[in-house]
């Protein structure tokens, strides 16, 4: 509900209307002779066309009976004014006032912000009842929504209202304890923005609802709705910086994104400034609020669009979420400059809009982490793989050099190092061109994969030669690298063989690496010298 529009929530469900005409107080007229006076009040007039000041309101005349059994009320809107008091006239002519309290209507107050004054019991008719408004904003009317209920309908509609706003109000708590909770693990700044909107429309609610004065009964009614507007202002700036921070950062690139982010700074800077200046300058500051909440929508369509151009994963969801919303507050936007009638419906449509937005936007939160988690580990596997590439030999699919030492250097335990160079190699790439040969380097690469044990480095060192570092106690034994090797059926049916050379010892340092590395290629060119295809073994090297 906007703050100072007539908060008619229970007006719908409790009792049944009344009407009133309107008469402007000059200062001495008696509330005895005007109750009696019913041709002398306005009851043609548009009330907010009258404008501010000290009014009489009479009703119709009534004709029921206000018993212990069976008490009356009158219900009315709560809206801007200084104080009222009321005369009621019974059948005998006997006039009973309720006085003016100086904190305005806040004794009164029930839950959805309407005012209810019980008609005392007895055995005459209410004829008609007479109200003195002084300082009147007239801001929507001067009394409005008048209605005559019994103390039942009362209750019940108390008990309706009670229970639409504690479901909203458990609702609205749990939300911000779940998203918070999300922010501290994720850190995302939609999700501190959406806390404080919730947070906002929360106290919006305890404050428009009524409920303040019910916690507070000491505070002025126009202060309560001071409130509305402040939480109000709080609630729809956090809201256009949530909308901001929701959205991929390319919908808000460049002019946009200012326009937004200063439209949310305005909007609740509009809800301080009422506060601040409602009680001298009323109207001025309800008009610039209006003003800069209509800037709202200037935000909202041009996002919308840009985010369908830009084929924002959110757009949807936004649209779903902010779309009550949207229209009830333009539809306000229009009831506050009157160019819509007073609508009961629309008049409660703030709190209930905003809670299913609330809740459609929690949901949209958990489909972007959703998305965002998506992205992530897409990134992460991009990440994978782009490591995996930086490691492996593009030809063989092995390690490459650098991350064969990387995982090879700081191994525990003594460890065999096999060095394998294939044999006459360029004779192989002469004969089968340089394809041929890279063929022949895949099938080996193939083969040493196979025979390593579980746990075994195998890396292409570089051209034709090969290593492979296993556990002492576990490696595989050369010859079987050389069987296996005579065995494979190579491109064109060439016979491929390899030279090993193996040594064991420690690799905890680059100094040991080097040592190891070494005694294998020593054995290596004593296996070439001694004819090829065939395996020569370093002595073990001891740890320093």
């Amino acid at each position: 509900m906007m703050p100072g529009a007539p908060a008619l929530a229970q007006a719908g469900v409790a009792g049944h209307p009344v009407s009133v005409c309107v008469l402007r107080d000059d200062g001495a007229m008696s509330a005895a002779r005007l109750i009696r006076e019913p041709g002398r009040f306005d009851c043609a007039s548009t009330q907010h066309a009258l404008g501010p000041g000290d009014y009489w309101a009479l009703s119709e005349e009534i004709g029921e009976r206000s018993t212990p059994e069976r008490p009356l009320s009158i219900r009315f809107a709560s809206v801007w004014q200084k104080s009222i008091a009321l005369d009621i006239l019974y059948e005998d002519g006997r006039i009973v006032r309720v006085p003016a309290d100086p904190r305005g209507l806040t004794p009164y107050i029930q839950l959805g912000a309407v005012a209810e004054i019980r008609l005392p019991p007895a055995q005459a008719r209410v004829m008609r009842l007479l109200w003195h408004v002084e300082g009147s904003a007239n801001l929507r009317g001067i009394l409005l929504g008048a209605r005559i209920s019994t103390a039942a309908e009362s209750v019940e509609a108390n008990l309706k209202m009670a229970a639409m706003y504690a479901a909203f109000g458990g609702l609205a708590l749990a939300l911000i304890i779940y998203n918070l909770a999300l922010w501290g693990a994720l850190r995302h700044r939609f999700q501190l923005w959406y806390c404080a909107m919730t947070a906002g429309l929360l106290a919006y609610a305890f404050s428009s609802s009524g409920a303040l004065a019910w916690v507070w009964p000491d505070i002025a009614n126009n202060d309560r709705m001071r409130l509305n507007y402040l939480w109000l202002g709080l609630m729809g700036g956090a809201a256009l910086m949530f909308a901001r921070t929701f959205f991929e950062e390319r919908v808000y690139t460049g002019r946009l994104g200012r326009v937004a982010e200063g439209v949310a700074v305005l909007i609740a800077a509009a809800g301080i400034l009422v506060y601040l200046a409602a009680p001298v300058a009323i109207h001025a500051a309800d008009l610039i609020f209006t003003s800069i909440f209509v800037g709202l929508t200037c935000v909202v369509v041009p996002t919308l669009w840009r985010a369908w151009r830009l084929r924002s994963n959110y757009l949807w969801l936004f649209a779903i979420a902010w779309g009550a919303p949207i229209l009830t507050a333009i539809l306000r936007m229009l009831g506050n400059i009157h160019l819509l009638p007073w609508n009961f419906w629309l008049d409660n449509s703030t709190v209930l809009s905003m809670c299913a937005e609330a809740v459609l936007s929690s949901l949209a939160i958990a489909y972007r982490i959703k998305l965002l988690s998506k992205e992530r580990d897409a990134a992460m596997r991009g990440e994978e793989a782009a490591l995996r590439l930086a490691e492996t030999d593009p030809l063989t699919g092995l390690l490459n050099r650098r991350a064969f030492l990387e995982k090879a250097i700081g191994r525990p335990g003594d460890q065999m190092l096999q060095i394998a160079d294939l044999d006459h190699f360029k004779s192989v790439n002469e004969t089968l061109g340089h394809d041929g040969g890279d063929e022949v380097l895949r099938v080996f690469a193939r083969v040493l994969r196979q025979v390593a044990p579980p746990g075994a480095l195998v890396a292409r060192m570089g051209g034709e030669e090969f290593a492979i570092l296993s556990a002492r106690d576990e490696a595989v034994e050369p010859e079987i690298v050389l069987a296996r090797l005579r065995a494979t059926r190579m491109p064109f049916d060439l016979q491929i063989t390899t030279s090993v050379g193996t040594c064991c010892g420690p690799i905890g340092t680059e100094v040991d690496w080097k040592a190891l590395y070494r005694g294998a290629d020593s054995a290596l060119f004593e296996a070439k010298s001694a004819g090829r295809d065939r395996v020569r073994n370093a002595p073990a090297r001891e740890a320093a």
